[in-house]
């Protein structure tokens, strides 16, 4: 008894009672840190099944997709196609609302500023966004990280494209004619480093070619000018171009694609052409301010998936010449961040020339 004591003594843990502090405290440390495990634990299952509660109440009010760019666009054109579908499944009205300005970053910043609840959507753009985001001129106050990817509905290429009465005839005669004449020949691009001026850049790397570009804020005044001959070549998307090249007004020379598209059957490809590398598209879908929780995400998910898998939407983007790519979820997901690394790899080619 007298040895326990010495012992315990040496190594300061008894008391006077001969009981050991240390092993006390430990006991009441153990027990207070489970008491904090099963509260978090307790906290925890309380917030999954609130959002579960949520999720099965999802939605009961109005919905809003914000766009970033005009009323009559691609992306509008095909946000009101699909909310118009989907409304009539859930019940609710889903509400499109145009905020443009900067090439889509005025929209994206309203997005990530929203309430993450579930109704309060985006239209986002890929690479657009995330070249936003990315360039240090823009000074974008959101992150790539801010907005959460739930859907895509289109996946649609870049084109070059002439006015009908051109004298390029294919892309060799365009390719030969810039390069007698370097910087001189017009050429209209839609946004600042999205997808159509992405398509340039390799086109112009690829070709060994600099034409002189002409920016607008988007593919009707773009068009417009191609027309008007204040620009001479244009860069912009399968479906941007469809109406007018069913009307006979302007020639495409080539699609940025390794595949023939089905709108433009006879249309070759930069790859058939010898440009394996020039690749460009604007991917489009649905997203939402970070934060929004997970059965939530999955019921828009739900929602906009069998509204976009309908033979009517089907149909309607089909007449409106877009081509359709539904990507849900983590699929989603990985493309975004897969598109993350070409917006970076071109917006440090421009900013470090």
């Amino acid at each position: 008894m007298q040895r326990q004591a010495a012992i315990l003594g040496s190594a300061n843990l008894a008391d006077g009672l001969g009981k050991p502090k240390r092993v006390k405290n430990q006991t009441e440390g153990g027990r207070y840190m489970k008491g904090r495990i099963f509260v978090s634990l307790v906290m925890g299952a309380i917030f999954a099944l609130s959002g579960i509660a949520f999720a099965l109440d999802y939605p009961n009010k109005p919905i809003s997709i914000l766009i970033p760019y005009n009323a009559g666009g691609s992306s509008d054109v095909g946000a009101r196609i699909v909310a118009s579908i989907a409304e009539k499944q859930i019940g609710q009205p889903i509400v499109v609302v145009n905020k443009p300005g900067a090439g889509g970053q005025v929209g994206w910043t309203e997005l990530a500023r929203q309430k993450p609840d579930g109704y309060h959507l985006g239209g986002i753009n890929l690479p657009h966004i995330l070249s936003a985001a990315l360039d240090p001129e823009r000074k974008a106050v959101f992150k790539p990280e801010d907005i959460v990817p739930l859907i895509s509905q289109a996946l649609d290429p870049t084109t070059i494209s002439v006015r009908a009465d051109s004298p390029w005839k294919n892309l060799k005669d365009l390719i030969a004619d810039a390069k007698k004449k370097p910087g001189q020949i017009p050429a209209g691009i839609v946004g600042y480093l999205q997808d159509d001026e992405i398509g340039y850049l390799q086109f112009s790397e690829g070709a060994g070619v600099t034409l002189r570009r002409v920016y607008f804020n988007g593919a009707a005044p773009a068009i417009t000018a191609l027309l008007g001959k204040h620009v001479d070549v244009l860069f912009c998307t399968v479906a941007d171009n469809y109406s007018q090249w069913k009307s006979g007004r302007i020639r495409m020379l080539t699609i940025m694609d390794k595949q023939r598209n089905k709108f433009y059957p006879d249309l070759p490809t930069t790859a058939e052409l010898g440009f394996p590398t020039i690749l460009s598209a604007s991917t489009r879908g649905l997203a939402g301010p970070k934060g929004i929780p997970e059965p939530i995400q999955k019921k828009i998910q739900e929602i906009f998936q069998k509204a976009m898998m309908s033979k009517e939407h089907m149909d309607k983007l089909e007449k409106a010449g877009m081509p359709v790519k539904i990507m849900v979820g983590k699929e989603f997901q990985d493309y975004y961040w897969e598109s993350y690394k070409l917006a970076k790899k071109w917006v440090d080619y421009v900013r470090k020339k």
